[in-house]
């Protein structure tokens, strides 16, 4: 009897904890639609208005976002915190308000007792360019004014200084560099303002004279990006990737401060006389960061008379397949296929053909034979783009407008379209980020059937001939932004083929999983639910002597399945809250990578192993994992394992080079010029060449080994986000707008 009552107060225990816990997701999503009159039932139903998310987000918190200022009104008088931070971004709700710039939710906090001590709010009211909210927090005493102040100079926007220099209270004293900043942008309004106020031309712009600047100037590398420190008179500037440049301000011998910013410290050490490096410091996050190697640019091929020495045209013995995403097993790699080293698409050098492919796809081209296969979709919308460059907005886009989903089947020697089908049409039953596609994932082919993932729309199997073979709904795969799963960003992860099986990754806001479906008649065999949030990568089947495996790398565990039945065989934690690299398998190790905070991890794993294997913190490697790197992971491109050696390319194309049996770090250098320039495509390799496509349009050929050496930079002419495909003596590149045939005979 006392057993049975316990169970029974358990279960009523769990249950009114399973309902409490519906009703807070109820009043966050009612919070964030706007509706007032749900949110104050629930809160007079008892739910609290600080229920926290995993990442400590409240009601309020997606209110302020969103802009509804009755909600926020009806949560501020029913107990909610205005000033509760989440636990990832570190943001109090006036955070999120001030970036969207929603100045009567805004001052309605500031009533409620909204600390602005903190820069933060100020800030980003600020970085989203909204004046009207920076003047009415000064005007409540807000902190960072003069910060503010620095940035709008340092973007030349006169508006926003002027209105800093009307409502903050400043030191004088303190404005010698925003004069001469001023000066140099040509902001004469501004120039004007601040000689009126009594700054003083001729005040020191450092609180310490700096000596010796040109000790300090060069370029500087750190894991992901590089600052160049430049000389002007006598005045040092951090320059940044996609940033306007930094004044740096001197506090002590070899210590600068950042004018534009408060609390950011670069501290030099100097030896023999020049800066060999320096740290980042801000608070408590610090990056080093170490003077480049100075050496001569690499002499780049642009037309087939300064093409580095080769061989000479070779012969294809045997042409390759490529038949789905980075062709075999994902390996990026073709040897023996000798793709061309230099073209030129704009002048016609080494093109044999270029063909329209109608709508937005990031989805590479694949090919078996004769034929090439690309996928896309079509809005009815002219007007609809996607947009590119290093940035890191959230936003989906805002287009919902009836699209046509299509698959092509193109001759590989002459581009000619041989059969075009429509596979779904519809209004998007998910929404897409502002950078990406409806039609992000690539398909895989047989020989026999070529399976196209189109997102929410679903699986579609086609006969080589382009018969419709059979379709599988797959339900809503509504990946997102893992703080607020209503934003959402679109599928990216490609199917494979196994045996008789199709192979999908399903990563999703809810109720993610993978599957498996017969290829001949589309039939569920095998489905295996898990909990884990979005994860963009692809499905890599690594074949071993004892076992296959299949390899999925997700945001909270990398895992390892039977691909015949699903099941788990192995897991290692991740901890990433964004995944989109796909496994590597390469010499009887897997390697997988992420690069998206808290874990940006490179991993090299045994496979063949059982159960949870995630490595302790303490460790670099152990019986499980050959080695580990804990930080220096990449974020969107998948690195590529090739002649000994593990590339990893960042967003903005500094290229990391390991020994794939070590983690040894080889070298780390950038592949284009001096930053900015932005990688999403994924590298693949033949005959001992590297390709890179960037997102600009151009791609750059650097050989493998253990030296940085860039042997072309050729370009395309459109903007480049897929990875590209090779076979028979050819490479094959998606633009924005063509599919490019390269290599091969030129054809005028």
């Amino acid at each position: 009897m006392i057993v049975r009552i316990v169970v029974l107060i358990t279960l009523s225990f769990l249950a009114n904890l399973s309902n409490a816990q519906e009703k807070e997701q109820e009043l966050w999503a009612a919070a964030k639609k706007g509706d007032a009159v749900l949110v104050k039932s629930l809160l007079d139903a008892g739910i609290d208005a600080n229920a926290k998310t995993n990442y400590g987000a409240t009601a309020i918190t997606f209110a302020a976002d969103r802009g509804h200022l009755e909600v926020v009104r009806t949560l501020l008088e029913n107990g909610a915190d205005v000033n509760l931070v989440d636990s990832f971004y570190d943001a109090t709700p006036v955070v999120w308000a001030a970036y969207k710039g929603h100045l009567e939710i805004i001052n309605l906090m500031i009533e409620h007792g909204a600390d602005l001590s903190n820069p933060t709010p100020i800030q980003w009211a600020s970085a989203g360019g909204n004046t009207e909210v920076v003047k009415t927090m000064l005007k409540n005493k807000s902190a960072g004014g003069k910060s503010v102040l620095m940035s709008a100079i340092r973007n030349k926007n006169s508006e926003m200084a002027l209105a800093v220099l009307e409502a903050a209270e400043l030191e004088v004293g303190d404005l010698s560099p925003a004069l001469s900043n001023a000066k140099a942008n040509d902001m004469n309004e501004v120039v004007k303002k601040l000689a009126e106020m009594g700054v003083k031309a001729e005040q020191s712009a450092s609180a310490v004279k700096v000596e010796q600047p040109e000790i300090y100037t060069g370029s500087f590398e750190g894991e992901n990006f590089e600052v160049k420190i430049e000389q002007k008179e006598d005045q040092l500037f951090a320059n940044v990737p996609g940033q306007s440049p930094f004044t740096l301000v001197a506090a002590a011998p070899h210590v600068f401060n950042i004018a534009e910013a408060e609390g950011i410290t670069f501290t030099f050490s100097v030896e023999n006389g020049k800066a060999v490096g320096f740290k980042f410091e801000q608070g408590e996050n610090t990056m080093e960061f170490v003077r480049a190697e100075e050496k001569e640019p690499a002499k780049m091929a642009t037309s087939e008379s300064d093409k580095p020495v080769e061989t000479g045209p070779r012969t294809v013995e045997k042409p390759e397949n490529w038949t789905g995403f980075r062709g075999n097993q994902a390996s990026g790699i073709a040897d023996g296929q000798y793709p061309p080293t230099v073209w030129n698409a704009e002048e016609w050098i080494n093109i044999s053909w270029k063909t329209p492919i109608p709508g937005l796809a990031h989805s590479s081209p694949i090919i078996w034979q004769d034929k090439i296969f690309i996928t896309t979709a079509i809005s009815s919308d002219t007007s609809s783009t996607y947009r590119v460059g290093l940035f890191g907005d959230v936003d989906p886009a805002n287009d919902f407008s009836k699209h046509s989903w299509r698959i092509y089947c193109l001759d590989k020697k002459s581009g000619e379209i041989l059969w075009e089908k429509i596979a779904y049409e519809g209004v998007p039953r998910a929404q897409r980020h502002i950078k990406a596609t409806q039609a992000n994932s690539t398909p895989v082919t047989d020989g026999k059937h070529v399976v196209a993932l189109f997102g929410s729309e679903g699986l579609a199997c086609y006969s080589m001939d382009g018969n419709l073979l059979w379709k599988k709904d797959l339900g809503v795969l509504d990946a997102g932004w893992f703080f607020d799963d209503e934003i959402q960003w679109g599928h990216a992860s490609s199917p494979i083929i196994y045996k008789n099986l199709v192979i999908v990754q399903c990563d999703r806001s809810k109720n993610s999983y993978i599957a498996a479906y017969s290829i001949n008649d589309g039939k569920e065999v095998w489905k295996t639910e898990r909990d884990e949030i979005p994860s963009w990568g692809t499905p890599t089947i690594y074949t071993g002597n004892s076992r296959d495996e299949m390899i999925t790398n997700s945001s909270r565990f990398v895992y390892g399945h039977d691909p015949m039945t699903g099941k788990e065989l192995w897991r290692h934690k991740m901890n990433s809250e964004v995944t989109v690299g796909t496994p590597v398998a390469y010499n009887d190790l897997i390697y997988v990578t992420a690069g998206y905070p808290p874990s940006r991890p490179v991993i090299a794993i045994r496979p063949g192993k059982n159960g949870d294997i995630s490595i302790p913190d303490s460790l670099d490697s152990d019986e499980n994992v050959a080695w580990r790197v804990k930080s220096g992971g990449t974020y969107m491109p998948t690195p590529i394992a090739y002649d000994g050696y593990l590339y990893t390319c960042s967003n903005n194309g500094i290229l990391t080079c390991y020994e794939a049996k070590t983690g040894k770090k080889v070298y780390r250098d950038r592949i284009a010029g001096r930053g900015g320039v932005a990688f999403t495509a994924s590298p693949v390799a033949a005959d001992g060449k590297l390709y890179f496509a960037s997102e600009d349009g151009d791609v750059y050929v650097v050989k493998s080994g253990a030296n940085f050496e860039l042997i072309a930079k050729n370009v395309v002419g459109e903007i480049c986000m897929a990875t590209p495909a090779i076979s028979d003596g050819m490479i094959f590149i998606r633009g924005q707008h063509h599919v490019f045939g390269i290599g091969g005979k030129t054809v005028n």
